[in-house]
């Protein structure tokens, strides 16, 4: 199996080589990674220049650009043979909720998933530098069930890992996204010049996070899979939309 592993916080994170170390038991293993942390870049596609890739000491292949770029590089010229599933990660904090519209780590994973490809998004919910192994060795089991067990069509998931020793995990559930708060304020400072800049606020507290969602799994130290789709289309007010223009 050809896998192309790719994340948001660069080349360098300690994420991406755990990772690669535990796929590489299983597959043949090609990385193509920001040459930067990119974290919150959601799905951007760099447009307006060329991007240029270079090789690490690693072996990894780096990009001047979004963790879009790099799978959509990857898959439509770049490489020679194109992979059989894309893995993104192992990103360095959680990516439940809300978090997944925001992150670089998905994103990677989503434009696996719209060129077709089945796409793994894994995440270490912690704040500190943990085991990012347990989460690399879960990623790689679920890799190879779709070894085992190609899906029917091209799937996208979302994992989410405690940052605990492999053995201390919780069992795999498959969970539906929760819900944070509102997002705390952004907070101004000054820059050397002494003018006024801003910094993003950090993410708001869980406000949907009971049994069945991804928060809930996660803080009784399971681990949470969730199936994601990119039909944003708000169903239930279709026909409430149609009377509206209609009134």
């Amino acid at each position: 199996m050809r896998i192309l592993l790719s994340n948001d916080d660069g080349y360098f994170a300690p994420g991406l080589a755990a990772l690669a170390e535990a796929m590489r038991t299983i597959g043949e293993v090609t990385v193509v990674a920001p040459e930067r942390d990119r974290s919150g870049a959601s799905n951007s596609l760099t447009l307006d220049r060329p991007l240029r890739v270079r090789r690490s000491h690693t072996g990894f292949l780096y990009v001047d650009g979004t963790p879009t770029d790099c799978v959509h590089l990857a898959v439509t010229g770049l490489l020679d043979d194109l992979p059989d599933i894309v893995v993104s990660g192992v990103n360095h904090g959680a990516n439940m909720g809300d978090d997944t519209i925001y992150s670089g780590t998905v994103a990677a994973a989503t434009e696996g998933f719209l060129l077709g490809l089945p796409s793994i998004a894994v995440s270490m919910v912690s704040q500190s530098k943990g085991h990012y192994e347990s989460a690399a060795r879960v990623a790689a089991e679920l890799v190879e069930r779709v070894m085992r067990t190609p899906p029917a069509t091209a799937m996208l998931l979302n994992v989410n890992v405690p940052d605990l020793p492999y053995a201390a995990l919780g069992p795999v559930r498959v969970t539906r996204l929760g819900k944070r708060h509102k997002a705390q304020p952004a907070i101004p400072t000054q820059n050397p010049r002494g003018e006024t800049v801003y910094w993003v606020g950090a993410a708001g507290a869980a406000q949907d996070a009971g049994e069945g969602t991804d928060f809930h799994t996660v803080e009784h130290g399971g681990v949470s899979v969730t199936p994601l789709q990119m039909d944003l289309t708000y169903f239930d007010q279709l026909s409430i939309l149609g009377d509206w223009l209609r009134g």
